[in-house]
């Protein structure tokens, strides 16, 4: 597979007062990335962003807005280079790999309500997902998996330390989330009730899309109540209980904008399907 270039929008917001009023600025800009483009077939193709290694604060702190518990200790880690999926799994996507050979269980092709095929794949479990995962392996020879948690916020925080990777605070008009609700000091959007095609609003600094809002999505840890104990090397942390309840992240169009912050953590059981839980691939970037 050949490295490529691509060009992406990127925005961030600040906050201006204009006497007792607060408005929103969105200054938008350019840069540039690289990705791998895997044929899946059927003129479906994957796109895998390479992310950069580095070493950042995983977490939130007591005083960011809405923070919990669960989100501390902040922690450094250290992320090795890896590649990330530019969009959530879309179905267009998941229904040509579910045409690949089965590994362990069947795959439904169609499973999402709100459909479209560059709209994201829902109403898939996290088994269903690594069966996906696995599949898409078997059939290319590279590893693809599941995010572990710190993969996900790393590649999501782009090399920011706010709440959201565009800013302190978020708009409907940057993510797809529950608009009728508002962050901070932020103001109401609006809400779209469904998901949107992937790619619909601008990318963080690495070149990735969707990371807030749109459909939450699943990683590979099990569910632990905070970072106590947590690893520091980016690695998927994992229980002795198999029957752990397994970590989603991001939000999603139903969401209110304080689950979209990067840090927000929330889980599921292995077997739950909803239409607001979608995944979005990592692959080892040895093979680069």
């Amino acid at each position: 597979m050949q490295k490529q270039a691509f060009d992406f929008e990127t925005a961030t917001i600040s906050v201006v007062k204009k006497g007792e009023d607060i408005a929103y600025e969105i200054k938008r800009g350019r840069k540039q990335a690289e990705f791998f483009a895997e044929d899946l077939g059927n003129g479906v193709i994957l796109e895998m962003v390479a992310i950069p290694g580095g070493t950042f604060l995983m977490g939130s702190s007591t005083d960011e807005p809405e923070s919990s518990d669960g989100e501390e200790p902040q922690h450094s880690v250290t992320i090795k280079p890896f590649l990330m999926g530019k969009f959530l799994v879309t179905q267009a996507q998941w229904q040509t790999v579910a045409g690949f050979p089965k590994v362990k269980i069947d795959l439904n092709p169609d499973p999402s309500h709100f459909k479209g095929a560059n709209r994201p794949v829902e109403q898939v479990s996290w088994y269903e997902a690594v069966e996906f995962c696995e599949r898409l392996s078997q059939k290319t020879g590279r590893n693809y998996r599941l995010p572990s948690e710190a993969e996900w916020e790393y590649a999501c925080r782009a090399g920011t330390t706010t709440p959201f990777h565009f800013g302190e605070t978020i708009t409907t008009d940057l993510a797809n989330y529950d608009g009728n609700f508002v962050y901070a000091s932020g103001s109401q959007g609006i809400y779209r009730e469904q998901t949107t095609e992937v790619g619909s609003f601008p990318a963080n600094a690495f070149g990735l899309y969707d990371m807030h809002g749109n459909v939450w999505e699943w990683c590979a840890d099990h569910w632990h109540e905070n970072y106590d104990g947590a690893p520091n090397d980016g690695s998927i942390w994992l229980s002795s209980d198999e029957t752990s309840s397994r970590r989603l992240r991001g939000g999603s169009w139903y969401s209110f904008p304080d689950f979209c912050r990067s840090a927000c953590r929330s889980n599921g059981f292995a077997d739950l399907v909803n239409n607001s839980f979608g995944f979005r691939l990592v692959c080892s970037a040895e093979w680069t």
